[in-house]
């Protein structure tokens, strides 16, 4: 019961600094499409009670369990090697990385992917997050809460794991009605359906509702961006956009795969992407590997700060 309400209360708190963060008028507003917070009017839903399944595995698991933040489901446990605890939950008593991240470790637009990312970045992202220097509520919460050899057993378990095809980013005018659900802070189409203007925002949806919600490994995302976001991403991206930026290039590499300790940036969640940018630029990262990417992100503004995602998502992870 103590760990249930710990867990609810960095919810709690997680959404009421995100709420905070939401864009300010000003040269250096955050993005609201990025920073997404549940909508107050939820569509009504029907209770599931009984045992949910997903294509492909022989597992199943209520939605009471799917939702225990503190011990996730795992649906392909073959999929993976011995999972630490501080990722499966088990003897823990703060919430498990696999239940944001996922037991793959693509993660959610809500949260990150990790799969793949450099042992080194993600020690240091902990140790930053334990600081102070980077900011997240419900990170800093746990990592604050969590041992140092925890937080290097997750960090060497996610960097183990190949990264895959997750995100598919798709320029469109117009897109399915969506809302933010509450608790999970993840875009869904609305059950009415529906089309509406995309307007200048990046939008993810699941491929698969249900199968997203029961954080389904195989299930991934669409991305919607506004048509020509790809191609100005590149630009910007290949050559600094003619003295807007530095080519991003010169430490992540030529495909955006990552260089030593640098992380890929190819085929993360836009919506991840935009936020870091705009963490950057606003004094949301103040660790020490910060410093450069706060002179790349300077003249930036929001409308570049989405053509970037956009083409990084796009790229092969």
């Amino acid at each position: 019961m103590k760990s249930l309400k710990w867990v609810l209360a960095i919810a709690l708190l997680s959404f009421l600094v995100i709420s905070a963060q939401q864009a300010q008028p000003g040269a250096n507003a955050r993005p609201a499409w990025a920073f997404v917070v549940p909508d107050k009017e939820q569509p009504p839903s029907e209770e599931n009670t009984g045992p949910q399944h997903i294509p492909g595995s022989e597992k199943a698991y209520t939605m009471a369990q799917i939702e225990n933040l503190g011990h996730p489901p795992d649906w392909f446990p073959n999929e993976h090697g011995p999972l630490p605890t501080v990722v499966s939950g088990e003897g823990v008593t703060v919430r498990a990385c696999g239940s944001c991240h996922l037991m793959s470790g693509e993660g959610h637009p809500e949260s990150a992917g990790l799969a793949g990312l450099p042992l080194e970045y993600l020690v240091r992202q902990m140790a930053d997050f334990k600081s102070g220097a980077r900011n997240n509520p419900g990170m800093s919460g746990i990592a604050k809460s969590i041992s140092e050899a925890d937080a290097k057993a997750a960090a060497e378990y996610f960097a183990a794991l190949k990264p895959g095809a997750w995100v598919r980013v798709f320029e469109a005018d117009t897109i399915p009605k969506s809302y933010v659900n509450n608790p999970g802070r993840m875009r869904l189409p609305l059950p009415a359906g529906g089309m509406e203007p995309l307007g200048n925002r990046i939008v993810e949806l699941p491929e698969d509702a249900h199968r997203a919600i029961s954080r389904d490994p195989h299930s991934g995302f669409v991305a919607y961006a506004p048509p020509g976001s790809i191609a100005k991403g590149k630009q910007l991206v290949m050559t600094g956009g003619n003295g807007k930026t530095i080519s991003c290039t010169i430490c992540h590499g030529d495909s955006l795969q990552g260089i030593g300790a640098v992380p890929r940036i190819a085929g993360l969640h836009p919506l991840y992407i935009a936020r870091q940018l705009s963490m950057f630029q606003t004094d949301g990262y103040n660790g020490n590997s910060s410093a450069l990417m706060k002179k790349v992100v300077v003249n930036l503004d929001e409308d570049d700060m989405l053509a970037i995602a956009a083409y990084a998502a796009s790229a092969k992870p």
